[in-house]
């Protein structure tokens, strides 16, 4: 009986050899050849699953989604049912910095992915969409906590406010994995964004 293989499984393995070289010695030395060695398959297995780089590039920024989609759906898990709007919004942003040493991996990927797209307007596209989702809830959770407290210290749009978040968080990371900044000070960083753009974190808030 022939084996039963799992390509899903196979193209994971190729995605993470790929994203191990992005973030060691940047996307430069990513090529078919050197992603079938560091995942120690040939080269036709690897241009069996991605015909071009660009392909392979996709799909490992698809891995790179998916974990940090599964570090946000732990982190809503672990504050439970009764959580309020402004925590869980701070969970979300909390999953989204490069904490320790997985994220940081992929911190450093997404940071040189940004530049290979640049370059890319269809990579670019499918980046843009998936920041728009982002975007959107972030903006109607700002105003769901607005609605619901004292008015902030600034009346920024939501849509506004959304943006200095998704940027603060951006910022950030790219200071912690490049050494320049400790995680402790990243999220006293972030707090402090928040309590500008949403006013003080009530004392009974998970924030």
């Amino acid at each position: 009986m022939p084996k039963k293989v799992d390509h899903q499984a196979r193209r994971a393995l190729i995605a993470e050899a790929l994203l191990r070289i992005a973030a060691d010695r940047g996307l430069e030395e990513v090529s078919l050849r050197h992603v079938a060695a560091e995942a120690g398959v040939s080269s036709g297995m690897v241009q069996h699953y991605f015909r071009t780089k660009d392909e392979m590039m996709a799909f490992a920024m698809e891995v790179v989604r998916d974990n940090a989609q599964a570090r946000i759906a732990a982190a809503e898990q672990a504050l439970g049912e009764s959580a309020s709007p402004r925590a869980r919004l701070r969970a979300l942003l909390v999953a989204l910095l490069p904490l320790d040493q997985q994220q940081q991996l992929d911190g450093r990927v997404a940071l040189a992915f940004l530049a290979y797209a640049a370059v890319r307007p269809a990579v670019a596209a499918a980046l843009g969409r998936d920041n728009n989702l982002m975007h959107q809830w972030i903006a109607e959770q700002v105003r769901v906590i607005r609605a619901a407290g004292p008015p902030p210290p600034t009346g920024t749009d939501p849509l506004h406010a959304a943006t200095a978040l998704l940027a603060t968080v951006e910022g950030l990371g790219t200071y912690i994995v490049s050494g320049q900044y400790p995680s402790k000070a990243a999220l006293a960083v972030l707090d402090a964004q928040l309590n500008v753009l949403l006013g003080p974190a009530p004392v009974d808030s998970a924030s």
